[in-house]
């Protein structure tokens, strides 16, 4: 099982079980969307790798040991592989597809050499497919129709006859008895083909808005049977594409499909934020199978002000037990998401008057203080400002003093909309909230009632906001940008180019800027003029947060490849080693002067009053 953090699951009793059973790269941003098992020596496998920090990098890993322990291919490291296939005839023959061509091996991974033309065509490689018979026969799919090559790249051929022009082509399968039936699915639909690709006919009976079919699997047992696993659920035909049933609801988000060799009624989906769910009748039903697999991550921790020894944190990547959990000690963790409707929660923050205020992956969302659902505040307000048509001027006398003319008069109007975007943080002060969010910065001066903002100097995926009085800096993956009067006008601050991915912004007492980044912490004094790059005592790469603790005047810094929490008391001019918590940290938290912090992927861990020794908390995992 492939996640979408680098994280490898493995199961020993058909998917009931899981267990984590590696990490593959040195953070958690690594997809791996392809797994192959050699079939004639199953503990030689091969995962397929790219970063979501940096789409154009990635890693084709090895394992000769049941996936216990892995390595690259010098050959194709740095290379976003978003594809991979083995023969069926011949394991050492692999193929893998990334956004500058194909690459194939014909001795088992000794040598990759590229087998696509330096052309500007057969690139961004999104499927491949191997002729189970003729492994020279590869099969590419592209961000933009199919190709071909019938003598292992010596040769490439467009197949894209019968298929909608500017089609992605998510998934191609060859039958595994008949190599002349090919199966592609795109963004336009699935298409068939009789003649090994040299023409393709359009199959009906999904229905157009499930027409996004991410994987088509095939039943190895009954080439008649394939399934279609589709952005609105799990599809399937029993006549080779002629009729198709839907097997889930339309809220099933498919990412792959796996039917067991051994028994074919055994079919196991992987899902959006659903995690695993299998399937003993041939997906007549679907039962959830994650016991041992969890894979939200907190991405909040605060404790509440009105209740303290109360803590509520924000969790992604589980649509029914998700949103917002509360904690109280000596109980258990309770799940306070109503009114959310199965939203991530990307931040979380309480107000001055005790009102919790959650960012969601849709809008922005509040829960009032003794309140039990939360409600939403996502309205925009965009003004507009207009002169009245002029059709004359007149010259009025006036009695006593010299004429005056009349102005064109301005007309103001105001039009609403939603704010249905992803809201990556907040920052909620006592006069004014602001929203970083993946369509701008937002900004409300009514405590959340109305928004108003958008794209600032062209910049609009926002990741991090912070304020402090007429102080506002705000970041992008890749900048920083600054206003020193409230908003009025921006500036961009100048970080090294070399900084690929921000991950959060710290504002000190004395107006000093620190971020946090995949290359390290950088802090700033004089408005994002000039920046320091922190290296005395504090990791080079992976920072995962830094923040404030207002209670011992310190900063606290985290990282996703140790546990140990640094802390600074100068400012951030040196750094020095905290405890260890023993698990990669993503932020920390001060609870009634304990650390609190949240790991990438195992739930929240407390630092216990004694020792400062690590303890895992009442059941969040």
């Amino acid at each position: 099982l492939g996640t979408n953090t680098g994280t490898i699951f493995s199961s020993a009793d058909g998917g009931r079980d899981w267990s984590r059973l590696a990490q593959l790269g040195s953070s958690d941003d690594y997809v791996v969307d392809h797994i192959v098992i050699d079939p004639q020596s199953p503990d030689r496998m091969y995962a397929a790798a790219w970063s979501v920090s940096d789409q154009h990098a990635g890693d084709l890993f090895r394992s000769l040991d049941g996936g216990h322990t892995w390595s690259t291919f010098p050959d194709l490291h740095g290379q976003s592989i978003r594809a991979l296939a083995i023969s069926a005839s011949d394991p050492k023959v692999l193929a893998v597809g990334t956004l500058v061509g194909v690459f194939r091996t014909v001795d088992g991974g000794l040598t990759w050499p590229r087998i696509t033309p330096n052309s500007q065509e057969v690139k961004n490689i999104e499927s491949l497919a191997i002729d189970p018979k003729n492994p020279d026969v590869v099969y590419a799919g592209t961000w933009h129709l199919a190709w071909k090559t019938p003598d292992g790249g010596a040769s490439w051929q467009h197949i894209n006859k019968g298929m909608i022009d500017d089609s992605d082509v998510f998934s191609v399968i060859v039958d595994s008895t008949n190599p002349s039936v090919v199966f592609a699915s795109a963004c336009s639909g699935i298409y068939k083909s009789e003649t090994a690709g040299d023409s393709f006919h359009k199959l009906q009976g999904i229905p157009f808005t499930a027409r996004r079919t991410r994987v088509l699997k095939q039943d190895p047992g009954n080439p008649a049977i394939v399934y279609a696993g589709t952005t609105e659920g799990l599809w399937k035909t029993s006549d080779g594409g002629k009729t198709w049933k839907s097997l889930t609801g339309p809220d099933v988000v498919v990412n792959d499909v796996l039917v067991d060799p051994r028994n074919s009624g055994h079919v196991m989906l992987a899902t959006d934020r659903g995690g695993v769910m299998s399937s003993n009748d041939g997906g007549v039903s679907f039962s959830p199978s994650n016991r041992g697999y969890s894979h939200r991550y907190v991405t909040s921790i605060v404790e509440d002000a009105s209740e303290p020894g109360t803590i509520l944190v924000g969790i992604v990547n589980d649509k029914e037990w998700g949103g917002v959990f509360s904690f109280r000690e000596g109980e258990r963790w309770q799940q306070r998401s109503s009114g959310l409707g199965g939203r991530d929660v990307f931040a979380l923050k309480q107000a001055s008057n005790g009102d919790f205020v959650a960012g969601t992956n849709r809008g922005v969302f509040l829960l009032a203080r003794g309140s039990h659902e939360w409600k939403p505040i996502n309205t925009v307000v965009i003004e507009k400002t207009t002169l009245r048509s002029v059709k004359s001027l007149k010259q009025v006398p006036a009695k006593g003093a010299r004429a005056k003319k009349t102005a064109p008069a301005v007309t103001k109007t105001y039009a609403r909309s939603t704010l249905d975007a992803r809201i990556n943080d907040l920052e909620i002060g006592p006069t004014q909230w602001f929203a970083a969010t993946s369509a701008g910065l937002f900004t409300s001066s009514n405590h959340g009632a109305s928004w108003t903002g958008g794209p600032v100097l062209g910049k609009q995926e926002f990741v991090a906001v912070k304020a402090h009085g007429e102080l506002i800096v705000a970041a992008t993956r890749t900048n920083v940008l600054v206003s020193t009067n409230g908003g009025a006008a921006w500036q961009q601050a100048g970080l090294p180019a070399f900084v690929t991915s921000i991950r959060n912004l710290e504002l000190t007492p004395e107006a000093e800027v620190m971020v946090a980044t995949r290359e390290g912490a950088f802090r700033n004094s004089d408005s994002g003029a000039t920046w320091e790059r922190m290296l005395n005592g504090l990791p080079d790469k992976e920072i995962s947060s830094i923040s404030y603790d207002k209670s011992k005047q310190r900063l606290l810094a985290t990282s996703t490849v140790t546990g140990v929490v640094f802390e600074s008391h100068d400012g951030g001019r040196s750094w020095q080693r905290g405890p260890d918590s023993g698990y990669p940290l993503r932020l920390v938290s001060v609870v009634r002067g304990r650390l609190m912090g949240a790991t990438p992927f195992d739930g929240v861990i407390v630092q216990p009053e004694e020792n400062l020794q690590k303890v895992a908390s009442a059941g969040l995992q």
